[in-house]
């Protein structure tokens, strides 16, 4: 029997070390409704397409979690620093960590204001705001060993290296030709869909 897209992602994902590392570091930490999501997560599986270094292309390790309950950037810094004190460098510095929960309160001012970013009712919601379909994967180490994927757009242009616009967004919003040009010049295999 033929493995599944999510079959093969998994096992992908598994072989990479440093990201099982920080999967099992923040696992331990049980931040609430927490994944890794991004470069970190969809960068092996094009690594492994291409015959790359399993971490090849990866700058950063984003770690979302959703906690309503205070959304402060005090509340932030607070996890952010539990987070970081977890780790040794240089992983320390690679690890980014972010409220899902807040992100409404500043992403409009950091990123332009070209389309409205309401707040979100979980982490993987967030999942639905990437600009490609083949962005928008995440994955969390659950207590059993289990590797939990999200994939609201399925794992199909991510396995067949197409960038595609999320139909959620915007057209023309939130740097689609930046963040495609980037992924073009370090996987110039990739193909884009306008």
């Amino acid at each position: 029997m033929t493995p599944s897209l999510e079959d093969r992602f998994v096992e992908i994902v598994r072989g990479v070390p440093t990201t099982m590392q920080v999967l099992e570091t923040v696992r331990a930490l049980d931040l609430p409704d927490w994944m890794i999501f991004s470069g970190a997560v969809y960068q092996p599986v094009w690594n492994h397409l291409t015959g790359r270094a399993p971490d090849y292309g990866i700058k950063d390790y984003d770690v979302a979690y959703h906690d309503d309950s205070d959304t402060s950037y005090e509340a932030e810094d607070v996890v952010i620093k539990r987070v970081a004190a977890a780790f040794e460098p240089p992983l320390r510095d690679l690890v980014e960590v972010r409220n899902q929960a807040r992100v409404h309160l500043w992403f409009e001012k950091k990123f332009g204001a070209d389309e409205p970013y309401p707040p979100l009712e979980d982490s993987a919601a967030a999942l639905k705001r990437f600009v490609a379909t083949a962005f928008c994967v995440g994955v969390r180490l659950e207590a059993d060993n289990r590797l939990r994927v999200w994939a609201p757009f399925g794992l199909e242009d991510l396995f067949a290296l197409r960038l595609r616009p999320n139909p959620l967004r915007l057209k023309g919003a939130g740097g689609w030709e930046r963040t495609t040009a980037s992924a073009k010049a370090r996987w110039p295999e990739i193909s884009i869909e306008p």
